[in-house]
């Protein structure tokens, strides 16, 4: 039996379990032998087939964002909307037929945006260029999931099902699971909190399914037995995502109102241009991009060659981003902005920076 049918028997038993507290370790089994199996799928078999994995795109730019869709949603007309890039659009499916780059620029940053070709259903499993698609979304900091308007949640629900499947964790927190293998000792389970989803059986059951019987497991919020799982497989990858809805010109206002008050969802329409300020704007606030403006004494800032930082970057990252030299002999920094109580405010290397703060760098 190859991996596909086995993925698919413990589909289908999970499917015809109930759920109830019989058999929720019978459930939780299942669960880990399905991680493991969908593991096994993405690993590639062979170096060769390692070396064709992927579109083989440099990444560059100040971040990256993947555009991930079915086929005709209006991926490469929103790429040649908002980028200076040209992408073969038309009204056929699969015009595009491998990986286009293009670079929006915004805030004195350039976001490098992919348009990846149209993903099928059953993309997890390696139909279609559904496995090359993942690859490169996997390396992007965030994932833009653009939809058909005209057809409802649909295609919504079917893609986070074939995102999910690869181990990508779309707008989700990585648990915060204490987990250590070691070589002996059995399995220590200790939790800070009290845990209503999971317990020391079920985790033992989950580990053995592993081929694991010593390690340190440590819950410190109450976790899902498929968020534990998660731990233990490990490369998962964590990412923000943006739900696009593409063709708004062609549902009624009740409509668009709907799917525009739904979490992480906006609503554009790129043949009309209508709101792609606003899904820039929102790019911008999910990549947690900052900008921060460098100032020399007794000069001006300059706003021309600001610096492009992550949320919650400190002195020392500015520091990093100037030349990694300027750490060894910093003394202090003077700060002009929101993010102190006074302008300008002498700070350390730990001071975190806002957006548009001014900094100058004083050495010893």
């Amino acid at each position: 039996m190859g991996i596909l049918e086995k993925i698919s028997e413990v589909e289908k038993e999970i499917a015809r379990t109930q759920k109830n507290k019989a058999t929720e370790y019978h459930l939780g089994l299942l669960k880990a032998k399905l991680a493991k199996y969908r593991q096994q799928l993405l690993e590639p078999t062979s170096k060769s087939a390692a070396k064709g994995e992927g579109f083989d795109v440099m990444k560059s730019g100040d971040a990256r964002v993947a555009l991930i869709g079915f086929p005709s949603v209006g991926k490469s007309t929103l790429l040649n909307t908002v980028t200076k890039t040209h992408s073969e659009s038309a009204s056929y499916e699969f015009t595009t037929l491998t990986c286009i780059p293009g670079v929006i620029e915004y805030h004195g940053a350039n976001i490098q945006l992919l348009d990846l070709p149209g993903i099928i259903e059953g993309a997890s499993q390696g139909k279609g260029r559904g496995r090359q698609v993942i690859a490169v979304a996997r390396t992007a900091d965030l994932v833009i999931i653009m939809l058909d308007a005209t057809k409802g949640d649909v295609q919504k629900h079917l893609l986070e099902q074939e995102l999910e499947a690869v181990g990508l964790r779309l707008n989700k927190q990585k648990p915060n699971i204490y987990f250590k293998q070691k070589k002996g000792g059995g399995i220590s389970f200790n939790s800070t909190c009290p845990l209503t989803k999971c317990n020391e059986k079920l985790v033992q059951m989950i580990l053995h399914e592993y081929k694991i019987f010593n390690a340190e497991v440590l819950f410190r919020e109450d976790c899902t037995p498929d968020e534990f799982i998660d731990v233990v497989v490990g490369r998962r990858v964590y990412l923000p995502c943006l739900y696009v809805y593409n063709k708004i010109d062609q549902i009624s206002i009740e409509e668009v109102d709907r799917i525009a008050h739904q979490p992480h969802c906006i609503v554009i329409s790129c043949e009309m241009k209508l709101n792609l300020d606003y899904l820039i704007d929102m790019i911008w606030e999910y990549l947690a991009l900052i900008r921060v403006y460098t100032k020399k004494r007794g000069d001006h800032p300059d706003l021309e060659a600001g610096l492009i930082l992550r949320r919650n970057s400190t002195v020392e990252h500015v520091c990093h981003a100037i030349h990694r030299s300027i750490v060894e002999v910093f003394k202090y920094a003077l700060v002009w902005g929101t993010s102190v109580k006074y302008s300008p405010q002498r700070v350390g290397l730990q001071h975190v920076m806002h957006h548009e703060d001014v900094i100058q760098v004083i050495k010893k």
